[in-house]
């Protein structure tokens, strides 16, 4: 595909930089992203996909818009309350670029519908706020061989994770971060989470599928990103594949 007049002044400043170019930009157009869930990770993750021009983006969720919600779920207004997130959602990322394709999906996705929703995507950004829905996505991303950004949030800090089933043989998966899929309820809900921190996780997915399309800059795949914005630290940490975990076996 060639670029129009219109696309070269909308991603200029993208265009501009050397390790995208028209080439880089070209890509990204063609290029196909599922967001599930549309909270407080899904919400900055697909603006940004949208402003920088993601042709083809999928956004799955099916709750409506409460007002504890709002404080960190960047999308929704006071006006909103009650409406389906992925209505509002999909209008305002259409305001935000019109010229993109929207697939909307309204429903909690499970192992029945997994499948139809996410095959034609090629990376998989999870903004779930679960992690039973985290493991299951895991497991289709590893036996489908498709990228998965995964962010979790919790009070004051955040991990992030890119498992790239694609193109790497050696990418570990989140079951060599957590093996035991039992594990404790520490949804927002419960234990509460400060809202800039949605947004600093979410973007920072948005800009790892970007460099995952692009094949640019590290991969964060094989290490963990960890934010305390307490603190103001960021470190990265090495996650190893786990002897006998399902990402080392066939599914």
């Amino acid at each position: 595909m060639k670029l129009t007049n219109e696309q070269i002044d909308l991603y200029s400043r993208q265009i501009t930089l050397k390790k995208i170019g028209p080439v880089g930009q070209e890509k990204l157009l063609k290029s196909k992203i599922l967001v599930v869930g549309m909270g407080g990770l899904g919400t900055p993750a697909a603006v940004y996909l949208a402003r920088m021009g993601i042709g083809n983006l999928g956004i799955v969720d099916n709750d409506k818009i409460d007002p504890s919600n709002l404080h960190r779920q960047i999308l929704y207004n006071l006006d909103e309350i009650n409406k389906n997130k992925i209505e509002i959602a999909k209008s305002k990322l259409q305001k935000i670029n019109p010229n993109i394709n929207i697939k909307t999906f309204d429903l909690r996705i499970d192992k029945n519908n997994i499948d139809k929703i996410a095959k034609n995507y090629e990376i998989i950004i999870d903004g779930s706020d679960n992690f039973e829905t985290k493991f299951l996505i895991n497991d289709y991303c590893i036996k489908n061989k498709k990228i998965l950004i995964l962010a979790a949030i919790n009070k004051f800090d955040g991990h992030i994770f890119t498992f790239n089933f694609k193109n790497k043989k050696n990418s570990p998966c989140l079951k060599c971060f957590i093996p035991n899929t039992q594990i404790e309820d520490t949804s927002c809900e419960r234990e509460g989470v400060v809202g800039s921190l949605a947004g600093i996780a979410g973007s920072i997915q948005a800009n790892e599928a970007v460099k995952e399309i692009l094949m640019i800059g590290e991969s964060l795949c094989g290490y963990i990103l960890i934010i305390d914005t307490l603190k103001l630290k960021f470190k990265k940490i090495k996650l190893n594949k786990l002897k006998n975990c399902i990402c080392d076996k066939k599914i």
